[in-house]
């Protein structure tokens, strides 16, 4: 399980040290793609494939189905990480999280974000304010 919460500086050449706690479980070779709320998600093979069946189990017929696929599997890309524990993010997934320099990596269960260091503490700063009331409104899923 991923969980915590890491800042760390994209290099010039766009890689970003993914923190050594994270990386025996996201093994040799991981997916990055676009994610929701304008950051990116991280998935272990594993886990890749899980949803990957997911997803195409959707209608093909149905147009918000056809959105999602193309949006998630577009961005997606296979990648690994060098001896200095960096990943490569494309220029495409950059581009689409905005991400410059300073970034927050963060587990959350059974995937990775990475998010620009100023939209994770935007984000934040405005789900804190409503964690409460989002926490009340989970209560049926009897966490």
């Amino acid at each position: 399980m991923f969980m915590g919460e890491f800042n760390h500086s994209l290099d010039i050449k766009g890689r970003l040290i993914i923190p050594s706690k994270f990386r025996e479980e996201l093994g040799e070779t991981f997916v990055m793609t676009r994610g929701l709320d304008q950051c990116l998600f991280v998935y272990p093979m594993g886990e890749w494939h899980r949803i990957e069946e997911k997803l195409k189990a959707l209608p093909f017929t149905k147009k918000d189905a056809r959105a999602f696929t193309r949006f998630f599997f577009s961005g997606a890309c296979e990648c690994t990480l060098d001896r200095q524990g960096r990943a490569s993010v494309s220029n495409v997934l950059r581009d689409y999280a905005k991400l410059e320099k300073d970034c927050v990596v963060i587990g959350v269960s059974t995937r990775l974000e990475i998010w620009d260091e100023g939209a994770w503490k935007h984000y934040y700063e405005q789900s804190e304010e409503s964690f409460s009331d989002i926490s009340e409104s989970l209560l049926d899923l009897d966490l």
